[in-house]
């Protein structure tokens, strides 16, 4: 909104004081009709009080409607959203304020903002007399459950003066927006792979160079620490010389999002595009917190805005909420793409480095499409799929055709070493998330919504809660997923049971 005392409109301003007479209400207009038609009769008649009354009833709109021309610019609105960024289904408070920065009393006032009809009802307000200098503030709340951003504003009075003879509408024309973002999970801290080896600090820093024994130094400059001089380089040269500095290295990440619009069927909160999107700002955002690099990337080939790191990655320094509300706010307006296959993706992929971690989002696959996707997985890091169930979602009873084309799916992209998992309707990423570090949990699968017996895998019975026994027939493994187990911590899903039915975490 405008600064108190900001102009109004263009069309309020062309309109000037005779648009202002359209603003007389049915009282004014009836004064003044009575008013001008007493005046005639006085006039006819010759009857001098009664031209009194007459051009007193015809007067007073006309001053009225002045009055309140010239005093309706020193009235004005702000507005403030709290907070500018909100995830979807959840609400936003909007303040409005106004200010009387005239030296006249104003009438009742009728504040209203535009808003859109995806947030809610238009909100109104009705104000009481406001004295020179006074002040009102009132409130209302706008939830969205579409991500996007919507225009708030804008903003507009009507005013009106102490007799009820006009009424005229105030507009300015700045607005606000308010940005609502995917929904972001909570996601366990599991290890996937992609990381940096070893733990501490010590783990993110690697020399410039080739190690110790080999340092190239640099010239000294103005305010570097005498404690990194290096004296042996220095009596080489003639000059001081110091060690070059240490740069961090961080373990880096892919998430790619599939948009497009052949692979997704509905539309709306719940639908399956909605989850890939919450899906992947999710994993994004909980990848930035544990100090990976993230680089956001789509079908197309194209990176999501935000990015200032070489490659198109995300840092999470210093601050990875901040990083993290780049690419959710990129994440928000993003929509389905027009293309038909993964192949731009695939080329982005394969100029990329080989190492780290690629984690995707992709729709429903055909057979070629499935077969280029398992080309992208990267030579030396980890690669994680999850995969839209189109079937599942269409209603598709188990065991059919459509489910096991679906099974056949994941099975081209598991030999090439992908952890592919299924999302069929109602699954909670983080179990994905968590079953996608466990080594051979793929078979708890049926107790997310999905057959465990469509995808390649089986649940031996008389398991705690579903979860099978690793190195049991028919149970699918990936080859990096046993050697992630033993590097790190794999979380609660590793568990594996026991003969008296509990269970016991693996070495």
């Amino acid at each position: 909104m405008p600064a108190p005392g900001g102009p109004p409109d263009d069309g309020e301003a062309r309109g000037g004081l005779w648009a202002a007479f359209g603003g007389l209400t049915t009282r004014g207009r009836s004064f003044l009709a009575a008013g001008v038609a007493a005046t005639a009769c006085a006039y006819v008649l010759g009857q001098e009080n009664l031209l009194r009354v007459g051009l007193l009833l015809a007067v007073l709109p006309v001053v009225c409607v002045v009055v309140l021309h010239l005093t309706r610019h020193r009235v004005t609105g702000s507005r403030r959203l709290a907070p500018a960024r909100v995830p979807a289904s959840a609400e936003a408070r909007v303040s409005l304020r106004v200010d009387n920065v005239s030296r006249l009393p104003t009438g009742l006032l009728m504040l209203q903002d535009r808003v859109p009809y995806v947030l809610g009802p238009r909100p109104r307000f009705v104000l009481d007399r406001m004295e020179p200098g006074g002040r009102r503030e009132v409130s209302y709340r706008v939830r969205a459950d579409l991500r996007g951003r919507y225009p708030l504003g804008p903003l507009q009075l009507r005013l009106t003066d102490p007799f009820g003879m006009c009424e005229l509408t105030r507009g300015f024309s700045a607005y606000d927006t308010l940005t609502v973002v995917p929904r972001v999970d909570r996601l366990p801290p599991v290890r996937l792979g992609g990381e940096a080896a070893g733990h501490g600090d010590g783990r993110y820093r690697v020399l410039a160079l080739a190690g110790e024994d080999d340092v190239i130094p640099r010239g000294y400059r103005h305010g570097d620490d005498l404690r990194r001089i290096h004296w042996r380089s220095t009596a080489r040269y003639g000059e001081l010389m110091v060690r070059r500095e240490e740069r961090p290295r961080r373990a880096h990440c892919t998430v790619l999002l599939d948009t497009r619009a052949v692979a997704y069927e509905g539309a709306g909160p719940d639908s399956p595009f909605e989850w890939a999107v919450s899906g992947a700002a999710s994993v994004a955002s909980h990848l930035l917190e544990r100090g990976f690099t993230v680089r956001l990337l789509t079908d197309t080939g194209s990176s999501l805005p935000g990015h200032d790191a070489p490659g198109g990655y995300t840092s999470s320094a210093p601050d990875p909420s901040g990083a993290a509300g780049l690419m959710l706010d990129a994440l928000a307006v993003i929509d389905h793409s027009e293309g038909t296959g993964l192949s731009s993706a695939h080329e982005s992929l394969r100029g990329a480095a080989g190492e780290g971690l690629l984690v995707a989002f992709l729709g429903d696959l055909d057979e070629a499409q499935a077969a280029l996707a398992a080309r992208m997985r990267p030579r030396g890091g980890t690669a994680v799929a999850f995969v839209l169930d189109a079937a599942a979602w269409a209603g598709a009873p188990e065991g059919g055709p459509a489910r096991r084309a679906a099974g056949e799916r994941l099975r081209v992209l598991r030999d090439v070493g992908w952890t592919a998992l299924p999302v069929a309707p109602g699954t909670a990423l983080p179990d994905l998330w968590r079953l996608a570090a466990s080594p051979g949990a793929l078979g708890a699968l049926g107790s997310l919504g999905a057959p465990a017996g469509a995808y390649g895998t089986t649940t031996v019975p008389g398991t705690a809660d579903g979860w099978p026994v690793e190195g049991a027939p028919g149970v699918w493994a990936p080859p990096h997923a046993a050697a992630a187990g033993r590097a790190g911590d794999m979380g609660d899903a590793a568990a594996s049971a026991t003969a008296g039915g509990t269970r016991e975490p693996k070495p």
